[in-house]
């Protein structure tokens, strides 16, 4: 792998160790660990548990009372008092361990930070959440971001003994990874001073996240390849040499009329000294879902020519097969080429596995628990890539993800919604990639059509000594049928089993049609329109159809305008020529204004009172008359010209479904 090539000297530097054996564990080590492309493939030393605390719903307490409560917010194991202020405890655990992830949606809302480390009095990182989450505390991108409106840190912070994390206020979400290590470990305690001793292993790891799946100089490494057009149920296969080795990387490109349909029957095969452990599509398994939508991650990525790659380390001892079978309806010109280097088989060694699920419909009208995978025998979770069909513009995530490790009958991993596993936040349908989780597809209009998001683990990874289940709520804000398909990543010693491989069959491939939200003939949408001019403290955003409105394309363009006299000014994107009917389609919101609409320079119908007194309703057709346009994109201002004394907030805000145009017939 390129990864391996230029960190070389970095990996080269091996932990102390506490008793000739066991590695002590530093803050050095983990982002040592962190950046260490094969380490996932080992056994962890020393043995650790991955846990996860979060602002799940406490309600939310067996499969039968409460199961989907869905009050994820400001929920907190308890209050303490300290100089004075009440302190809001978010995690409360016994070590040795570490925490490896932190996100938040809204650390706003949370004041400042603070971290106690091995019951000490003075907490070892005390600021605002914003800051520690968001790029600005001491370290910046990737190990802390903001993607897509959610909040991630992924700095390593160990502890000896304890780690209590507070902050000073509720209201807001969060999920806290942390290890509690299971066999006895030397750890040593972060710091600031120990934070500023590990400058270089830092600058290292960022270096080698940031150089994923980047060319690189450096020595070539043996490799095994083929290119050829597979019709409908041929195959290629590349078989390495005899091991003990491991499959660096493995890179597909595909050429097909129709990639949707390429990327989800083109199936990768492997086995693995005579065991196959991966049945999966190649588009979920590159993590691009349907298609060759470009993105980069620490596992996977697809470049802007549709080359696909994998690094995800695969180990043998003997020896290995890698087979690509056409099993759709068209031929598909596949080119594949697999690196391949040295590995040092002992018992930690682990055989990498990559299962499938898909299903249509998934029927929203319930909630349930949406299965993944359940897995028997040891071995380390690692990772996963969700794709789903959505026939709404609605939201589509709202369940959490629960995770069961080792016979659990509480999920030792509870989460507060399914974007927020995935460390985005606020339903965000904008793409983004990053080297722990993306999201390369989304259709739109916003959460509408198909849309995959991934997650790769490296310190968060979760080991399991006997099973794993892993489930995830479905949960929409309408009653729709979806399509979901998921592919898992974990490794596993010989003769470790799952759930899914009754899935491997052709008729799982199936890639389900997804209609476009009904649109009204002669419609300007709102939501595609540009914004010629609006004040600058004004919002603007697209939204989805939670409401059952019966919106043209499903969504809206929702206005925060904050006073009367306020106005937006929006303009189609075709010039238009003639007299036209204008037909405005809206919506009514307790905290909505009285508003006034004009087309170049003419008012255009009566004053339009878009307040109600309760819940969000469709205006129907409201006509404004007629205007004439000149070859000219067609504008509309819209202007609050007064608001409702019992209206929530401003009462000037403003929902605009779409502008219709009737062609009105010239006289003879």
């Amino acid at each position: 792998m390129i990864v391996s090539v230029i960190t070389l000297g970095f990996f080269a530097m091996a932990p102390a160790a506490s008793d000739g054996n066991i590695p002590k564990v530093t803050y050095e080590s983990l982002l040592r660990e962190m950046g260490d492309a094969e380490a996932i493939a080992r056994w962890p030393e020393p043995a650790y548990r991955c846990a996860q605390a979060s602002s799940y719903d406490r309600d939310a307490r067996s499969p039968t009372e409460n199961w989907f409560a869905n009050t994820d917010r400001g929920q907190f194991l308890r209050s303490e008092e300290k100089e004075g202020r009440t302190e809001w405890v978010l995690m409360d655990a016994e070590g040795p361990g570490a925490v490896v992830r932190f996100w938040s949606a809204n650390p706003w809302d949370a004041g400042v930070v603070r971290i106690y480390l091995d019951n000490a009095d003075t907490p070892v990182i005390e600021t605002p959440m914003e800051d520690l989450l968001g790029g600005t505390w001491r370290i910046g991108a990737p190990l802390s971001a903001i993607r897509s409106r959610g909040w991630n840190l992924y700095l390593p912070i160990p502890y000896a003994r304890h780690c209590r994390i507070t902050a000073d206020k509720r209201d807001f979400y969060y999920q806290v990874n942390y290890r509690t290590y299971t066999e006895p470990a030397e750890v040593e305690t972060f710091s600031l001073p120990v934070f500023e001793r590990g400058r270089g292993a830092l600058r290292s790891a960022v270096e080698t996240l940031s150089s994923v799946g980047l060319t690189s100089s450096g020595p070539r490494l043996p490799h095994v390849s083929d290119a050829r057009t597979l019709n409908p149920g041929e195959s290629l296969t590349l078989e390495p040499q005899t091991g003990p080795g491991v499959i660096k990387s493995l890179t597909v490109r595909l050429g097909a009329e129709n990639m949707d349909e390429a990327s989800r029957k083109l199936v990768l095969r492997a086995s693995f000294d005579g065991e196959e452990t991966i049945w999966c599509p190649v588009g979920q398994f590159f993590g691009a879902g349907l298609g060759a939508h470009p993105y980069q991650s620490w596992r996977s990525s697809v470049s802007e020519g549709g080359v696909m790659r994998s690094d995800w380390p695969m180990p043998f001892s003997k020896d290995a097969r890698l087979t690509l079978e056409n099993l759709g309806d068209a031929p598909v010109d596949v080119d594949a080429r697999a690196t391949v280097g040295h590995w040092d088989w002992d018992e930690r060694s682990m055989y990498l596995n990559a299962t499938w699920r898909s299903q249509f419909p998934v029927k929203t009208a319930e909630k349930s628990d949406w299965n993944y995978v359940e897995i028997q025998g040891r071995g380390v979770f690692a990772g996963d890539v969700l794709s789903v069909g959505n026939p709404s513009t609605a939201w589509w995530g709202e369940g959490d993800e629960k995770i069961y490790v080792d016979g659990e009958t509480f999920p030792s991993h509870f989460g507060t919604g399914t974007e927020d596993y995935y460390g985005y936040a606020w339903c965000d349908w904008h793409v983004f990639d990053a080297p722990f989780h993306a999201q390369p597809r989304v259709d739109g209009p916003v959460n509408f059509g198909n849309t995959t998001v991934l997650r790769t683990r490296a310190l968060d990874a979760i080991p399991f000594t006997t099973s794993l289940k892993f489930d995830m709520e479905i949960w929409h804000w309408r009653k729709v049928e979806m399509a979901y398909a998921v592919a898992t990543f974990f490794y596993a010693g010989a003769g470790a089993s799952n759930n899914r491989v009754a899935d491997r069959k052709p008729q799982s491939l199936d890639v389900p049609k997804i209609d476009p939200p009904l649109k009204l003939a002669n419609a300007i949408e709102a939501e595609s329109m540009e914004i010629v001019a609006r004040p600058a403290d004004a919002g603007v955003r697209v939204e989805g159809n939670w409401h059952d409105c019966e919106w043209s394309g499903d969504a809206q363009l929702w206005i925060g305008l904050p006073r009367i006299g306020d106005a937006v000014t929006l303009r189609g994107a075709t010039p238009m020529t003639g007299r036209f009917r204008v037909i405005l389609r809206a919506s009514r919101y307790p905290d909505y204004g009285i508003i006034a609409v004009s087309s170049h320079g003419k008012r255009l119908g009566e004053t339009i009172d878009l307040w109600r007194e309760k819940g969000l309703k469709h205006t129907g057709p409201i006509d404004l008359g007629e205007v004439e346009f000149r070859n000219e994109r067609p504008e509309f201002r819209i202007e609050v010209v007064g608001g409702n004394p019992e209206a929530k907030n401003s009462g000037t805000f403003v929902g605009v479904d779409c502008f219709v145009l009737q062609r009105v017939p010239a006289e003879i």
